[in-house]
């Protein structure tokens, strides 16, 4: 562990304010070392996304993350009592003779965020945050942070008040109500209603309709198995590089979709549609805060695709969601036709190239002009269309087609 001495701050408050001065900041590079404090924040009235949760990230970094070489390096702050007030998980890599520092979750994570006690991301200003930054100095070159949400949960992210730049893509959520019917209506028309009735019954004309969640470990692999051959599938379609593909990311989704955590659930949920005993699409996500947050689906590619099996299950997803109680939903970030359903509101994400040394500096321009000529792309729908051609027309004549 390294320790770095950080300035107390709030000085100015009377005593029981004392509880929120950070008197030290440590850099954890065990996730087991640094779990009672991160299960701390958890426990408590804390600021975080689903995808910080301990649970999670402990797989990802076992499977994926040591496979990848990337080494936790987790920041955490505390005051003169020693209770954590916010956690940073990081991991580090190396980039030739560099260390860069980024949010642990890699690909799988959609929204990144540190942990937070909500009375210090309320109180926290940029000049406290450069503090914790500069005590970095030394242990890594360049902090390169994507995709963070700019507010959760009606808080507004403490990177933010540092140099940022808009990500490539939005969040895409929406709020959720009890009623599940009176959510469908509010959100479609009758006609738009009486064609999900149709695909409805047609799909039950071809066998019976079964929505169902992964209870046990037979469960969990026989989705899995059916959700890699559908992405894989479509993935070569689109020409774009298959992100589940690599042994070490199927480990950690089916680990993480298969042990159970302390509270007795898995870090992440498995749904599936079938039609009789052909599983027609799948969805999975994880939980937290009153939110389900969609990770990854896959739909099948022939017959049944004509009746829209993947709408059909996000239908019974987001009616199971309404039943337990849950407040929104999200589908993840980039656009597509079939998110304006029920996740009608953009969230704004940034990215955050923060340079600790000299050379980190020249890399975080290189990566920040990388990442604005992207958004740009994608920003400009014809040139966009033009890319996503271009990777279907390359698909099409590779030779693995």
């Amino acid at each position: 562990m390294n320790v770095l001495a950080l300035r107390p701050w709030l000085t100015e408050r009377p005593s029981p304010a004392a509880d929120l001065r950070i008197e030290q900041v440590d850099v954890v590079e065990s996730m087991a070392e640094a779990e009672p404090h991160w299960r701390a924040l958890e426990a408590g009235e804390s600021l975080c996304t689903p995808y910080q949760r301990y649970d999670f990230l402990k797989l990802w970094q076992r499977h994926v993350g040591t496979a990848s070489d990337v080494t936790p390096f987790i920041v955490v702050g505390f005051n003169a009592r020693g209770v954590p007030l916010f956690l940073l998980p990081f991991g580090s890599r190396r980039l030739a003779a560099l260390r860069v520092v980024e949010f642990l979750g890699g690909k799988h994570a959609n929204f990144n965020m540190g942990l937070w006690r909500r009375d210090i991301a309320a109180g926290i200003d940029a000049g406290h945050m450069r503090a914790i930054l500069a005590r970095l100095a030394g242990h890594a070159d360049l902090l390169q942070l994507i995709n963070q949400p700019l507010t959760w949960a009606g808080t507004t992210n403490p990177f933010a008040l540092l140099p940022r730049q808009r990500s490539a893509n939005a969040g895409c959520s929406g709020a959720l109500i009890p009623d599940f019917d009176a959510l469908l209506r509010a959100r479609t028309n009758s006609q738009t209603r009486k064609k999900m009735r149709k695909k409805e019954r047609a799909l039950a004309g071809m066998g019976a309709v079964e929505f169902t969640q992964a209870r046990g470990t037979s469960d969990v692999r026989r989705m899995l198995d059916v959700f890699f051959k559908q992405k894989s599938a479509r993935m070569r379609h689109l020409g774009v590089t298959d992100a589940f593909a690599p042994p070490e990311v199927r480990r950690f989704i089916e680990a993480a979709a298969a042990e159970r955590t302390p509270d007795g659930e898995a870090p992440i949920e498995l749904y599936a549609l079938s039609v009789g005993d052909i599983v027609v699409a799948t969805y999975g996500g994880i939980v937290g805060g009153g939110r389900f947050c969609a990770m990854f689906n896959s739909i099948i590619q022939d017959r049944y695709a004509a009746e829209s099996p993947g709408e059909q299950l996000l239908l019974r997803l987001v009616e199971r969601c309404c039943e337990r109680g849950l407040d929104s939903f999200d589908l993840g970030i980039g656009e597509a036709a079939y998110k304006a359903l029920f996740c009608n509101d953009a969230e704004p994400l940034f990215d955050s190239y923060l340079p600790l040394s000299a050379s980190g500096r020249l890399l975080g321009l290189a990566s920040s002009t990388g990442a604005m000529l992207k958004r740009s792309i994608k920003g400009h729908a014809p040139l966009w269309s033009l890319v996503r051609a271009t990777r279907r027309f390359r698909a099409h004549f590779s030779p693995s087609n």
